[in-house]
């Protein structure tokens, strides 16, 4: 497995002023809902960001075994530093698992684990996650939320979760024409959260400063490295304040 397979652009520019989007997928099977609904997410930020996005997809399946040398050995493989630089360098980061057991997966949380738990402050997150019957969702509220919390990140306010049927019908933003919106084959309701979401996390990466596009840093499993003094601290009533989109 090569880094390439675990980290990819999406759509990514190359130019000035691009913002960065992280997207991290917890699925662990190829095609998976998990990516699937990462991918609706990012869509959906990607039409409310003002200017270019540079997107960057980390794909834990991929990451597994260097994840697991890491617990034990405290040294990250050059595939898990650059994912992690990719997360803790982004502007804007989403982050979707599969429901295990009633929480987030462990491939999941031991990612997370691996990150600093100051890395990621003031960072604006929309959390995610799929399963197999709603009785689930609330993992959004009693263990992401939570986890994002800690690590002082700055979670929106609308958390998207999906659920086996609510992949079956085939409503868009269009209308009951499919083929001719963004989310044929989504739920109405699902399709209306997944684009709430994404305008939320696109005001809070809209008020942020826009940085050159660039590779991420040298730093470690920390992801200390990539910081410079433009980099302006946004205070978080403005960002708050951001929140308050249109629709």
């Amino acid at each position: 497995m090569t880094y390439a397979n675990a980290v990819s652009g999406v759509n990514g520019v190359d130019g000035e002023g691009a913002r960065r989007l992280t997207v991290v997928t917890a699925g662990l099977s190829q095609p998976s809902s998990t990516r699937l609904l990462a991918d609706r997410l990012t869509e959906a930020v990607r039409r409310h960001v003002a200017g270019d996005v540079e997107v960057r997809v980390v794909e834990l399946r991929d990451l597994a075994n260097d994840i697991a040398h890491n617990m034990l050995t405290g040294f990250p493989a050059p595939g898990l530093r650059d994912a992690v630089d990719a997360v803790t360098g982004a502007d804007g980061l989403i982050a979707v698992t599969p429901v295990f057991s009633g929480s987030f997966s462990g491939l999941f949380k031991s990612f997370f684990d691996v990150i600093d738990k100051d890395a990621l402050a003031g960072t604006p997150v929309l959390a995610a996650a799929t399963g197999g019957t709603a009785r689930h969702s609330l993992v959004l509220e009693h263990a992401m939320r939570p986890l994002f919390a800690y690590l002082r990140a700055i979670v929106v306010p609308t958390a998207v979760y999906a659920a086996s049927e609510d992949w079956g019908a085939t409503a868009t933003r269009n209308g009951d024409r499919p083929g001719h919106g963004v989310d044929d084959g989504v739920d109405g309701t699902l399709a209306a959260r997944i684009d709430r979401a994404g305008a939320e996390l696109a005001a809070l990466m809209n008020a942020r400063p826009s940085r050159p596009v660039g590779g991420v840093g040298e730093a470690g499993a920390t992801g200390a490295g990539d910081e410079t003094d433009d980099d302006a601290v946004v205070p978080f009533a403005e960002q708050l304040a951001a929140l308050t989109v249109r629709g």
